[in-house]
Formats: structure tokens, C-alpha cells, sequence
């Protein structure tokens, strides 16, 4: 299977504790963390093109352009969807979305390239 324009991914998460910008260290309140939600909406990207991905192959994320548009408390359920809105080669462009039960409270774009595992590994240990 080949990536392509169109193809879509889904996770979803209940907000913790542990999930809060005052646990990760990203702000003071016992509310719904930006960097988890980035790391949400990254899960959907990656789960919209795995079944096209071959087995030494995975994808890192390269950029992300987000907002953060509402909060979320703890115990409320999160989901983030994303969808390949360009292909140009290994590099792939997803629109990303985060909603709580209540509504959309993220969205962007966000950019992911297509590597082949042990290489990138090889060459990021090789750093040590």
C-alpha cells in the first residue's frame, strides 16, 4: 500500500493527572497539557499511514504548527484525528484536530517523514 492524499488516523485518551500542563511542566494548572495534546494528535498522524508503512520502516515527526483553542479538565475523554493532505516523497503533511467531549480544542498541521528504522537508529546512536 502506498500513502496517500486522504488517508486518516484516530486515538483517543481520558485526561489524567499526569496529563496536565502543572504535571509536565509546561504551565501551573491541573488542566489538559499542550505538549500531551501535540503528542496526541502525532498517535493519529502515525495511525493514519501505518498500514502503508512497510516493517523497517516508521515515521518521526519534523514540524508541527498547532493552537490550542480550549481547555480540557481532568476525567474528560480526548480524541485527535489527522489526515495526509500531501505526499512529496517521504515527507508527509497531515491536518490534525483535538476535540474533548465538549468540542474541538486543537488544530494545525503537522509533518511527518517516512524513515527506515535502523538506519535512523544507527545514525542517531552513532551521536554517543
Amino acid at each position: 500500500m502506498e500513502i496517500s492524499i486522504g488517508m486518516k488516523g484516530q486515538v483517543c485518551s481520558y485526561v489524567e493527572r499526569e496529563d496536565t500542563a502543572a504535571e509536565v511542566g509546561s504551565g501551573s494548572l491541573l488542566v489538559y497539557a499542550t505538549p500531551c495534546m501535540v503528542a496526541l494528535m502525532e498517535g493519529a498522524a502515525c495511525e493514519a499511514i501505518a498500514s502503508a508503512l512497510a516493517e523497517e520502516k516508521t515515521s518521526v515527526g519534523t514540524a508541527l504548527d498547532i493552537s490550542h483553542l480550549a481547555a480540557t479538565p481532568v476525567g474528560m475523554e480526548v480524541r485527535a484525528e489527522a489526515e495526509v493532505i500531501a505526499v512529496d516523497g517521504n515527507m508527509i503533511t497531515f491536518a490534525v484536530a483535538a476535540f474533548d467531549e465538549s468540542g474541538k480544542i486543537g488544530e494545525g498541521t503537522h509533518k511527518r517523514a517516512v524513515i527506515t528504522t535502523q538506519k535512523f537508529l544507527d545514525k542517531t546512536y552513532a551521536k554517543l
